[in-house]
């Protein structure tokens, strides 16, 4: 048995290298095909990903009104501008919004620290607005414990009198997390197709190759050689097209995430967002393009020696 086995790899290896051009053509399909799916399914899988941080991470800003001093244990007395005394207030919108139901987590973000922020992301320019001149407003970061409850939190805290508003990113993160639905519905349907028309290229490829060998097909079937003989060597044949196939871009998808992963990954760790890491996503990536060819070629060759043999 073992004998054979290795009589009919041998044999599918000679016919690869018989084929020629044939078997040019059904490598490149395959190699082509991969290497959009293996783009596709990195999009996919990466876009899924930052959709649950973002999901998981969606933060509610709480804008306080301009004469709130929240974190000021002292401040200037109102009778005499000279004087300081000890604010009655101290904290009290902090603890206004700890008390809020589905409230886990609130961090306190000074208009400097915001203006500090903007000028690192958006440029120097903002220098102009130190000091008195900054726009921005003392703000409480506030994370709520599921993101369906973020609206909820963000109507309560606008409640408060000591809240001049509060956002959580509205419009633009519903729009985000309806892109990746669409990224992850129309990705998946266009690497199919793609599967499915290199599974036709391969199949039509090694049919012409079975159609060339009619006649020693025949030979073989009358001297009493069974289906499963027959087949074997084509099932091999199209599985090594696959394999092959699958070189070229398990290659580039090593050196493409990788430069993808150091250009994008700092900007989203800013933002609490990561990307699937290198090591173990290109691991699984390899092993399943690999797997992929190997299924796509064997399935194409049996597709075609079903047309030609009876089971």
């Amino acid at each position: 048995m073992i004998r054979i086995f290795f009589r009919h790899v041998w044999d599918s290896l000679k016919n690869l290298k018989r084929n020629g051009w044939m078997t040019v053509a059904a490598v490149s399909s395959v190699m082509i095909t991969l290497t959009l799916v293996g783009v596709f399914l990195s999009v996919i899988v990466n876009t899924t990903k930052l959709a649950g941080n973002l999901e998981n991470n969606v933060r509610i800003v709480a804008y306080m009104k301009l004469d709130t001093h929240d974190q000021s244990k002292t401040i200037t007395d109102p009778n005499d501008s000279t004087k300081t005394i000890d604010n009655p207030n101290y904290q009290k919108v902090y603890k206004e919004i700890k008390a809020i139901p589905n409230v886990v987590g609130l961090k306190f973000s000074s208009k400097e620290d915001q203006l500090a922020n903007l000028t690192k992301s958006l440029g120097q320019v903002w220098n102009l607005y130190k000091g008195d001149a900054n726009p921005l407003y003392d703000a409480y970061i506030v994370r709520a414990n599921d993101a369906k409850n973020v609206e909820q939190v963000t109507t309560d805290i606008k409640k408060l009198t000591d809240i001049s508003d509060a956002n959580n990113g509205g419009v633009n993160t519903k729009q985000i997390f309806a892109l990746s639905n669409a990224v992850q519905t129309y990705g998946l349907i266009f690497a199919a197709l793609l599967i499915f028309v290199a599974m036709f290229l391969i199949s039509n490829t090694i049919r012409i190759t079975i159609i060339s060998r009619s006649r020693e097909i025949q030979i073989m079937r009358l001297v009493g050689a069974k289906n499963s003989y027959i087949r074997w060597p084509f099932f091999l044949e199209g599985a090594w097209v696959g394999l092959i196939g699958s070189i070229i871009p398990v290659v580039l998808m090593f050196v493409l995430y990788r430069v993808v992963y150091a250009g994008i990954q700092p900007s989203l760790s800013a933002q609490e967002l990561y990307m699937y890491g290198p090591d173990v996503f290109l691991t699984w990536m390899s092993v399943g393009l690999a797997a992929l060819g190997v299924v796509i070629g064997s399935l194409g060759a049996t597709i075609s020696m079903g047309r030609y043999l009876k089971a």
